[in-house]
């Protein structure tokens, strides 16, 4: 799943705390919303920013919508730190109104914007959380933190009386078979019959199950220049090109000065 911005996720702070094995021991995690923690704003853009391919951050659709979504959600956007206020992950969604078919379903990440900035903009009243982002902190992954970030994130859209959870994966191992269709490498395991993918099996262990591809959840778009900067090699003719990180092809249009990356994700419900 992709971040909004590299400043992302605000809200009101929350009583959550837990008690985990980080680093050599165990020791207390704290949650907050991240208006409440402004002192850890430029630690949280540096964190949330690493790893990520630099085309995911210019997807227009989601930036059209990003200024309302963190004005208006902020109650489903946390940070969770450690007893020395070190953040060790953090996390966001966006509320909409889905009736729980797959006819129903977002297109994904960039709808599931669209459609709660619309919803809250009509008055009306959403019933499902659309988890659109957890990341753990490079250093502290393989531990948990993940399932944990999950799980305080459906906690706030119980909070909000949202009684279903669901989110388009962007699962990161895609990236090495771009030219794989989606439906194909979703349905790829292991021995044990969990997803091959890391990141879809951490949603398999907490029961979340499958719901069908997101064929076109993100665009990221740009002209010829500012790709070859992102990917960091020349696009010398129009066509399809196989990029660093990305899931799917990147087109190449010299004639409109434009490059388009459109994404697939998984859809998965929690709840």
């Amino acid at each position: 799943m992709g971040l909004p911005s590299r400043d992302a996720m605000s809200g009101e702070i929350l009583s959550v705390r837990c008690r985990r094995n980080v680093g050599s021991g165990a020791v207390d995690l704290r949650t907050f919303a991240f208006d409440d923690r402004p002192d850890l704003h430029e630690r949280a853009e540096e964190i949330f920013s690493a790893g990520w391919p630099e085309f995911i951050f210019h997807d227009p659709v989601a930036d059209q919508q990003m200024d309302r979504v963190r004005q208006w959600f902020g109650e489903l956007n946390l940070l969770l730190v450690d007893g020395e206020d070190r953040i060790v992950a953090g996390g966001w969604g966006v509320p909409v109104c889905w009736d729980g078919s797959l006819d129903d379903l977002p297109g994904g990440y960039d709808e599931s914007l669209v459609r709660a900035v619309a919803l809250r903009e009509a008055g009306g009243r959403a019933d499902t959380l659309v988890i659109a982002a957890a990341q753990v902190r490079g250093d502290l992954r393989g531990r948990g933190l993940a399932s944990e970030m999950l799980g305080l994130l459906a906690g706030a859209g119980e909070r909000e009386g949202l009684a279903r959870v669901i989110a388009p994966v962007r699962p990161a191992s895609k990236a090495r078979y771009p030219l794989t269709a989606m439906d194909e490498f979703m349905s790829w395991t292991r021995a044990d019959g969990a997803p091959s993918d890391p990141w879809l099996r951490t949603h398999h262990r907490m029961g979340a199950r499958v719901l069908r591809s997101a064929e076109r959840s993100m665009t990221m778009k740009g002209s010829v220049a500012d790709w070859e900067k992102w990917v960091g090699f020349a696009l010398p003719a129009s066509g399809s090109y196989v990029v660093p990180g990305a899931l799917a092809p990147l087109v190449i249009d010299r004639a409109t000065d434009q490059g388009v990356l459109v994404e697939p994700n998984v859809w998965v419900r929690h709840r």
